[in-house]
C-alpha cells in the first residue's frame, strides 16, 4: 500500500471500531516513519496535530521497548495496558520502519478493554492488520 491508501485503511478502520464499541477508541491515529536519518509523521488523524511531534518521544514510553526491539512483523501489533494521557495506547507495523500509532487521549486501554463492546470493537482492528499483512506500506513519501 502505498500512504494514501494506507490512511484511507487507517480512517476505515477507526470508524469501524468506533461503530462497534459506540464512542472513539483511540482519539488519535498516526502513521510515523522511524527510519533513518530523520522520524516522520506521515499521516494523522487527531486533537494534538501540532503537539504530536513534540511530544511523541516521551508518549512512545510505554511502547518504546516493543517497538524498538525489532522483533514485531508487518501487521503485528502491541498494546500498552497502563498508558495514560497522551501516552499511546497501540502501535502496529505496516512497514519497515513505518508505524501506526494509537492512542486515546482520554483513557487507558485498561480502561477501554473492560467494556464488552472492546472484543466486537477489535475486529477491524485486526481485519486492518491482516490488510497490511498482505500488502504493506512500501511507498513511504508524503503526497
Amino acid at each position: 500500500m502505498n500512504l494514501v491508501e494506507t490512511m484511507n485503511a487507517v480512517r476505515s478502520c477507526a470508524t469501524q471500531m468506533n461503530a462497534q464499541y459506540g464512542k472513539p477508541v483511540f482519539d488519535e491515529w498516526a502513521v510515523v516513519s522511524l527510519v533513518q536519518p530523520q522520524a516522520q509523521v506521515l499521516g494523522y488523524v487527531g486533537p494534538r496535530n501540532d503537539e504530536f511531534l513534540k511530544s511523541f518521544a516521551e508518549d512512545l514510553a510505554p511502547l518504546r521497548t516493543a517497538l524498538l526491539n525489532g522483533e514485531y512483523q508487518v501487521g503485528d501489533f502491541e498494546f500498552a495496558r497502563h498508558g495514560t494521557g497522551t501516552k499511546f495506547e497501540a502501535f502496529m507495523t505496516l512497514g519497515d520502519g513505518v508505524y501506526l500509532i494509537c492512542n486515546n487521549t482520554q483513557s487507558t486501554m485498561d480502561d477501554i478493554a473492560k467494556n464488552p463492546k472492546w472484543l466486537s470493537a477489535q475486529v477491524p482492528f485486526a481485519a486492518l492488520s491482516d490488510k497490511v499483512r498482505s500488502s504493506p506500506v512500501t511507498h513511504i513519501t508524503q503526497p
